[in-house]
C-alpha cells in the first residue's frame, strides 16, 4: 500500500514559481509511474504530467515548457516544478501512483491518490 502526501501549494503571482512535492510512505515509488493532475473550481479534473518508473516524462500541452516533473528516489518523492505560472493554473493539485510503470494520462490507471494541495495564482 502506498500513501501519498502532496505539499508545496500556496499563493504565487503570475509569472512566478512554485514547487510541489509528492512524498510517499509505506512503499517505494520506484516501480510506479507517478502523475499529477489538477482540478479548478467548477471544472473537471485535468491531467498535468507524469513520470514513468524509468523517468520518462509527459506533459499536458497547457503546461509544456513551463512545468517539470522529476523523481528523487532516495527521498521517495516526486516533484512538480511550476514556472511562469498563469492565473489559469489555479487549482487543487493531486499526485497519484499508477498501476503500471508506464506513464499514462488515463485517470483510471491511477490506484493510489494523495490529498491535494491548493495552488492559487494571482494576476
Amino acid at each position: 500500500q502506498v500513501q501519498l502526501q502532496a505539499s508545496g501549494g500556496g499563493l504565487a503571482q503570475a509569472g512566478g514559481s512554485l514547487r510541489l512535492s509528492c512524498a510517499a510512505s509505506g512503499s517505494t515509488l520506484d516501480p510506479y509511474a507517478i502523475g499529477w493532475s489538477r482540478q479548478a473550481p467548477g471544472k473537471e479534473r485535468e491531467w498535468v504530467s507524469c513520470i514513468s518508473a524509468g523517468d520518462g516524462t509527459r506533459y499536458a500541452d497547457s503546461v509544456k515548457g513551463r512545468f517539470t516533473i522529476s523523481r528523487d528516489k532516495p527521498k521517495n518523492t516526486v516533484y512538480l516544478q511550476m514556472n511562469f505560472l498563469k492565473t489559469e493554473d489555479t487549482a487543487v493539485y493531486s499526485c497519484a501512483a499508477a498501476r503500471s510503470s508506464v506513464s499514462t494520462s488515463n485517470p483510471l490507471m491511477y490506484i493510489y491518490w494523495g490529498q491535494g494541495t491548493l495552488v492559487t495564482v494571482s494576476s
